[in-house]
């Protein structure tokens, strides 16, 4: 019996896991088409960004992802693809003229008079030189991702690179400057897509939230930790959307501390029933492994096979699929995540090594009561307006 198999075995004891999945998705699986081919959106520049020697957000942590890929033999070159730049029009679907302006302006590294205005030269978010470069890539490759699913032409496309939720449309956030997820979505839905957005990081996704939390034709659900203990601060429960989308923005925090066995029983206990009813036409996830143990900023203990548990659901849903980075902030930690993620991806065996070792510690029934609440909460408000309009 394998590592993940044991380790299965504890986590049932706690939760309704099946298999590698933590719950069994209605059949919506894609017929598996030759034709199509499944895309890492990647390229060498990506790692050649700094925000600073001191700061946790490396960008050289995409390159060693992609490294690890290819010593596994995950990728092949057919699968590889460079993200496009985005349009002006593109970037102006969430954020505003003026923010576009002043981040061009600190293009150069130096900080342009108004940058306090925009949150950009404090510590989270340094102006370096190549900020507003790096920054489209990270757009125009989940741009690309958003086409090539929206289209049919893939199945499952992966950008790395992506997932910097916190961007605001007039304010860069938490280490994110243009919010490429919300730009994405805003793709798809001019495409006529409902989108489901689901975020697995261990911050709350307020940029992507506050993108659509009016709109009900974008299910946001976000787990992460409790926002009373870790930046944004937002991400509540009673959260819940405004207006029109009042019940489809979907927050569960989780306590500090939490592992495995509470995170997934958040993510079984929401993500499945919220999809079902929803019945989106795309899903984008936000796969950040921030959430791992020995993460540094962060307080979180999963480990790998809690992140695998979740992407085989993903995988297993059936859904077409816009997969994105996200915060982690333990470089090996990210790159044998991501490694891991798109050999699931592409059904291809998980290297052994790309997993860290099992944590079976019994979960606190503290913990796991705080969740049950919220999940309680969140089914008994949101889910019958999510049923209602799906």
């Amino acid at each position: 019996m394998g590592y993940m198999d044991k380790y299965i075995r504890f986590l049932t004891k706690y939760i309704k896991l099946n298999s590698y999945s933590c719950c069994q998705p209605k059949e919506r699986r894609i017929k598996q088409d030759l034709e199509k081919l499944n895309l890492f959106v990647y390229t060498d520049r990506l790692g050649s960004f700094s925000y600073g020697y001191d700061h946790p957000m490396r960008p050289a942590r995409l390159r060693l992802t992609y490294e690890q890929v290819k010593r596994y033999g995950l990728i092949e070159e057919e699968n590889l693809i460079e993200p496009r730049e985005p349009t002006e029009k593109e970037l102006l679907w969430f954020h505003t003229e003026d923010y576009l302006e002043t981040l061009k302006k600190a293009d150069s590294g130096i900080l342009p008079e108004d940058a306090a205005r925009y949150g950009l030269g404090m510590g989270d978010n340094p102006v370096f030189k190549g900020v507003f470069q790096w920054s489209l890539l990270t757009v125009g490759g989940s741009l690309l991702a958003a086409e090539f699913v929206s289209s049919g032409k893939s199945d499952v496309a992966f950008n790395i690179s992506g997932g910097l939720h916190h961007a605001m449309p007039s304010r860069a956030s938490g280490f994110c400057y243009l919010n490429d997820p919300a730009i994405a979505i805003h793709y798809l839905l001019r495409q006529g897509k409902r989108v489901a957005y689901v975020d697995i990081d261990a911050h709350h996704g307020d940029g992507v939230e506050h993108a659509f939390y009016r709109d009900d034709r974008v299910l946001t659900i976000s787990i992460h930790e409790d926002p009373t203990y870790l930046f944004p601060g937002t991400g509540f429960p009673h959260q819940m959307g405004e207006e029109a989308g009042r019940g489809f923005a979907i927050n569960v925090p989780v306590p500090p501390g939490a592992t495995d066995v509470v995170f997934l029983k958040a993510f079984e206990e929401i993500v499945p029933p919220f999809i079902e009813a929803f019945e989106p036409d795309i899903l984008v996830t936000q796969l950040g492994v921030d959430t791992l143990r020995g993460d540094p900023i962060t307080h979180l203990e999963l480990t790998t096979y809690g992140f695998e548990t979740m992407v085989r659901w993903f995988k297993m849903a059936g859904i077409p699929w816009v997969a994105l980075g996200g915060g982690g902030y333990n470089v090996e930690h990210v790159a044998n995540a991501w490694a891991m993620a798109w050999a699931i991806m592409n059904d291809m065996d998980v290297p052994d090594e790309l997993r860290d070792e099992p944590l079976e510690r019994e979960p606190s029934e503290k913990h796991l009561e705080e969740v049950e609440k919220t999940v309680t909460f969140l089914k008994e408000n949101a889910l019958p307006l999510v049923k209602k309009k799906g």
